[in-house]
């Protein structure tokens, strides 16, 4: 389970590293084990222009990075027109808008489950567990309710 977390928790760095930098239509596929896929998950974003793509891609290198995780492979860097990011068990795929519709992975990969950005973002909340201190209050307010 600790490894599914951390996973879940690098792909939420890469979709906050795109979000830094603007990128739209941020999706998210998480591919299914039976599909052939080569991986876990595609995180995909558009950008308007070539520097803003490699601004994107920068982005996310460099906060990857920063929790010691590095790209394995890159593609597309110079050109700017689709620039793929694989860290193995995710790839993060940067487009123009142009080569995202042409290539349309999404409908490539429609058996993959569409996750929304905010699904990964959010984070559960923490389960409150009884203290010492709430112990108290409890009993003392559970003996108030008895007696009304």
């Amino acid at each position: 389970m600790k490894k599914k977390d951390d996973l879940k928790s690098q792909v939420t760095a890469a979709i906050l590293a795109c979000q830094d930098k603007q990128a739209e239509d941020v999706t998210v596929l998480e591919l299914e084990k039976d599909s052939g896929a080569f991986t876990d998950y595609f995180v995909m974003c558009s950008g308007t222009n070539p520097r803003q793509i490699q601004a994107i891609a920068d982005a996310v290198d460099e906060r990857l990075e920063a929790l010691g995780l590095r790209v394995t492979h890159a593609e597309g860097y110079k050109q700017a027109e689709w620039v793929l990011l694989d860290y193995v068990d995710f790839v993060v795929h940067i487009f123009s808008e142009k080569a995202r519709q042409f290539y349309d992975l999404e409908r490539l990969w429609k058996s993959a489950k569409r996750l929304e950005p905010a699904e990964l973002l959010a984070k559960p909340k923490p389960r409150r567990a009884a203290t010492a201190k709430s112990a108290p209050r409890k009993i003392a307010s559970a003996a108030r309710k008895k007696k009304a």
